[in-house]
């Protein structure tokens, strides 16, 4: 980790340099001599990082001398990042005073005097800064060669490798579990049987056993079963990890039974909804990763939970024997180790896949003789595999099964499960230094945190992680960093909603070896263990915290004393948080990453603009917040800025303009009615999910226009809302120049529902490698003509455009992969739809076969409340059939999986080409003809030829 500490530095230290020299802004002082003594210590430390990044895992006192590297890389990061941002500041006050001067006829070199001599203060005080820092430097680099640490060439590690090499892989398929069948069958028929005592509504079933053993995939693979399904009437999972909170666990209990979160906060109100939402019903309860051994806890929780129907269950997963006892367990399963063959197999299935036959032969031997090191743990065998999956040579894989660091068993002997901390540091070490860091950082959050991919990823930015490459934005590294963490399952539990929001979580033994090698830098602190936390860990030296507070009065002060922290989530719904912020804001000035998402504040106190390397503010769900601060404009370096679903606020601070940096605006769900004017001075915006068209009215004065995209060329993510016809909107649109936004993927165009030309819709056109589109509400009789030039496209969703009534070819779309028809007049879904005309063959000579695919990638495919369709017209030609002349195949969605039908009543029949395609789930609903054709209940006529897929009514 401090490699991947140094060498951003390096970078920013001769970057700054460069930027004082271009701006003419010098610091007070000779400062250049020391600059360059610092940049020499820096190298020559920097070149047996390595080795002191791996010998610091059993030798405590070289992982003392790296955690004094990494505080003063912290230290000098700041005050780099402090210089860099004065600068900065310095040429936008610069450049708005002589605005100023011009405006009031002045001079425009006559300068406040007051600016001059702040100028002066703060150069003197950024010079002091560096000279202490140096003096720090200095200090490390003579104790390094103490330690005899070996200089690492580049072709003997693995974190110099370019990560590009990386990109390619993709999330290994955890749904194939082996070895557990024995298991399963007995968890299984422990639910769905006898109760174990006559008088007892509830059996408690408990899985004990190690770290990675497997216990929660097997109380997945029983809660998921299909006997287990039809036995409960309620079936309920709750993460319970440490602490036991009783309170978030009666909330997710209920929220489980109700469909939705509850507003109780009481624990006794809550556990008194949970008692009645049960009340004589047969449930399933799983309480997995418990760790509590205070059966006080537990008694508090447990008499909600009886009243229930005979043969309820409740099934704990726990790494401890006593944890089961405490529970009042009537059935423990021990939960044992796998045998070397089924980790063997494990291992082959992740490490060997998508290899040559060639490959696997030449390579099993020495496979074997790694997989047996896993000790029997499945997360063992998943991890080595994902290791295994990047190395080509058998060279590479005898290096890994004579790695030294199998000889570590001293990492922790007094705990059997730290031993998988071997397994995971070969992996780890393994990673570019890029990623690493990205890895470690996931240390700050608590345990079943489940995470979303995008927003990591603008935390990993906002730390500065990440730099851009000739192959791409920051964004871009980030995607790839996620793709090689969970390929090689430091990652799991992945839940996709659309296309961007991917969820997940990290194994709990995965967690404890990241907070194993973050120790003193990453912290959360919850109500039960803060004292605790804050005493064994030195508050001083914490960079990155998590606050998990949700019924905690007040905001506890011993945290103002982690002067150099620098990310800050906590989570609370007491109302004492908004009047402990200006303090906070005060005391912690290092923060660049703040998350006080759905918390109760109604407002952001002035002082926020003094948190000067703020990058990244989350916002989300603050339903009670009204108003930002204008001070917020001086936050110069803010790349993040989240207000989704701030339903009180209506309004973004005016100065919104001098947030130059800023890279994704999210408003989406909240009150704020326009997008202030100055937007287009922030070119290097990269996602704005909600730019909003005035039609007039008291903010239109204030509101940016169209035309103000024109410059927003690096824009990958646009949503436009309430677009209108007339010659000025029309004009403004056609001045915001989207076709020549080249890095515009994604794009939701939402009009007004009035019906018009189509002339504001064509000036609206995308560029060609569009790979997201989404048109709603929109009032013309024709969808655009461009429309068919997205080559790329791979997600169309036409939604609300009532005035529809016929359909491009869209079935032409080469990469079409998601299609939702909502709300349209189309009567028909014809040939014209698919883009096969008889047309076609009039150019194909006698005798020659042409192959005719129409939507070659369909996946998914939605069509709801279309009122007025009635026919879904075939082919006469089976799918990949000739046809009589035998000049042409045809093939019709091959590829579709999964199609949804709703609030279709007058559709009759499903097309032939459907009934042939490949696909995994059908849903029919509210289409009272089709239900009749091809329910099962209603012996419809056509069931069978439907009776292969997962049929939903």
């Amino acid at each position: 980790m401090a490699e991947a500490l140094l060498s951003p530095i390096l970078e920013q230290l001769s970057a700054v340099v460069t930027q004082q020299v271009r701006e003419e802004v010098s610091l007070v002082g000779d400062v250049k001599k020391q600059v360059d003594k610092l940049k020499s210590n820096l190298l020559s430390i920097q070149s047996v990082l390595e080795d002191a990044d791996r010998k610091q895992v059993k030798d405590k006192a070289v992982r003392d001398w790296v955690d004094k590297l990494k505080d003063v890389c912290y230290d000098m990061d700041d005050v780099l990042d402090e210089w860099s941002t004065a600068i900065l500041r310095w040429k936008m006050e610069e450049a708005e005073e002589n605005t100023r001067s011009l405006q009031k006829m002045r001079c425009s070199f006559l300068k406040s005097p007051c600016f001059c001599l702040n100028q002066v203060v703060r150069r003197r005080d950024i010079a002091l800064k560096i000279k202490e820092v140096c003096e720090k430097v200095d200090d490390i680099a003579k104790a390094r060669d103490r330690y005899g640490f070996a200089l690492y060439r580049a072709s003997d590690i693995r974190a110099t490798d370019e990560l590009q090499r990386l990109t390619t892989t993709s999330f290994v398929d955890e749904s194939s579990v082996i070895g557990r069948d024995g298991e399963k069958k007995t968890i299984v028929s422990k639910l769905v049987g006898e109760s174990s005592q006559e008088a007892r509504d509830v059996d408690v079933i408990s899985l004990v056993g190690l770290g990675g053993i497997g216990k929660t995939t097997l109380a997945q693979l029983a809660f998921n079963d299909s006997e287990v399904k039809a036995h409960f009437e309620k079936k309920i999972w709750v993460c319970v990890s440490d602490p036991f909170d009783e309170v978030k666990i009666a909330k997710a209990i209920l929220e489980q039974l109700e469909g939705s979160a509850p507003n109780l906060v009481e624990l006794q109100s809550l556990l008194q909804r949970v008692s009645e939402s049960i009340k004589g019903k047969r449930f399933l309860l799983v309480l997995d990763d418990l760790w509590a051994e205070n059966h006080g806890q537990w008694e508090k929780l447990k008499p909600s939970l009886t009243g229930c129907a005979r043969g309820s269950r409740i099934l704990v997963t726990t790494r401890k024997g006593t944890v089961a006892t405490i529970m009042g367990t009537d059935h423990q399963i021990n939960v044992e180790k796998l045998s070397d063959e089924i980790c063997r197999s494990i291992f082959n299935h992740v490490a060997f896949q998508e290899r040559s036959k060639d490959e696997r032969e030449r390579l099993t031997d020495i496979g074997d003789k790694i997989a047996n090191k896993c000790k029997g743990l499945p997360l063992a065998a998943k991890v080595l595999g994902g290791l295994m999956q990047f190395k080509r040579t058998r060279e590479e894989w005898e290096r890994v099964l004579s790695s030294e660091l199998w000889g570590l068993d001293q990492v922790d002997r007094d705990q059997v499960e730290r031993r998988i901390f071997l397994h995971l540091l070969l992996s780890y070490y393994d990673l570019p230094s890029v990623v690493r860091r990205c890895f470690l950082y996931y240390a700050m959050f608590p345990k079943d945190y489940e995470m979303r991919k995008y927003e990591l990823v603008k935390m990993w930015i906002a730390q500065g992680y990440l730099k851009e490459t000739s192959g791409g934005d920051m964004e871009a590294v980030g995607e790839q960093c996620f793709q090689v963490l969970a390929a090689r399952s430091f990652f799991q539990d992945f839940k996709t909603y659309g296309r961007e929001d991917i969820r997940f979580k990290m194994h709990d033994i995965v967690h404890d070896f990241a907070q194993y090698m973050t120790k003193n830098e990453c912290l959360t602190v919850d109500v039960n263990n803060l004292r605790e936390a804050t005493v064994e860990t030195s508050i001083e030296r914490v960079r990155h915290l998590s606050m998990m507070l949700p019924n905690e009065t007040s905001f506890p002060v011993s945290i103002h004393k982690a002067k150099g922290l620098r990310s800050l989530l906590i989570d609370t719904r007491d109302a004492w948080l908004g009047a402990a912020l200006p303090d906070v804001f005060k005391q912690l000035r290092c923060i660049r990453s703040l998350n006080l998402s759905m918390s109760p504040i109604k407002e952001i106190p002035n002082e926020v603009g003094k948190l000067i390397h703020l990058r990244h503010l989350n916002l989300v769900a603050c339903r009670e917040l009204e108003s930002l601060p204008e001070t917020i404009c001086d936050l110069c370096n803010l790349q993040s800025l989240d207000v989704a679903w701030c339903d009180s606020l209506m309004e973004l601070p005016n100065a919104i303009g001098k947030l130059i940096k800023l890279r994704h605006l999210r408003i989406s769900g909240s009150g704020v009615a326009f997008i202030p004017k100055g937007i287009e001075r922030i070119t290097g915006l990269r996602a704005l999910d909600g730019f909003t068209v005035c039609g007039g009215g008291a903010n239109e004065s204030k509101a940016a226009n169209l035309r103000e995209l024109k410059n927003l060329n690096r824009i990958g993510s646009l949503v436009i809302w309430n677009l209108r016809g007339g010659e000025e909107y029309v004009s403004d649109a056609a001045e915001a120049q989207l076709k020549n936004k080249s890095r515009l993927l994604c794009l939701q165009l939402d009009f007004n529902f009035k019906r018009e030309n189509n002339i504001l819709i064509e000036v609206l056109q995308p560029p060609s490698n569009l790979e997201n589109l989404t048109i709603t509400r929109y009032g013309g009789l024709d969808l655009p003509n461009w429309m068919m030039t997205l080559t790329r496209l791979q997600v169309l969703t036409l939604g609300l455009c009532t005035n529809v009534e016929v359909l491009p070819p869209l079935g032409r779309l080469p990469n079409l992969e998601s299609l939702v028809l909502r709300s349209m007049k189309v009567r028909r879904l014809d040939a014209g739809f698919l883009g096969i005309e008889k047309a076609d063959n009039a150019s194909i000579n006698e005798g020659e076969i042409a192959r005719v695919t129409a939507f070659p990638k369909l996946k998914k495919l939605l069509i709801m409340d279309l009122k007025e369709v009635e026919d879904w017209d075939g082919i006469e030609r089976r799918v990949g059939e000739e046809d009589a002349n035998t000049t042409s195949i045809i093939s019709i969605m091959p590829q579709l999986q999964d199609l949804m039908i709703l609030d279709c009543p007058l559709l009759r029949a499903l097309p032939d080409y459907v009934l042939a395609a490949p696909i995994q789930e059908l849903r029919i609903r509210r289409c009272p003809i089709l239900t009749n054709r091809y329910g099962e209940e209603k012996m419809g006529e056509d069931w069978q030829k439907i009776s292969h897929m997962i049929f939903s009514p």
